[in-house]
């Protein structure tokens, strides 16, 4: 795949490189909010 072909397709986010950041922020705070993880068991048949 082409640089210009990659740099072309639009991401939700601003910066595709913080992706794997990310995805570990979420993975430490379900393992330390507890809360975090009731609340998406509860709420989350309900997401838009």
């Amino acid at each position: 795949m082409s640089t210009s072909l990659i740099e072309n397709i639009p991401y939700k986010v601003a910066d595709i490189g913080l992706a794997e950041a990310g995805r570990k922020s979420i993975s430490v705070s379900e393992k330390e909010m507890p809360g975090l993880m009731a609340s998406r068991e509860k709420y989350g048949a309900e997401q838009p």
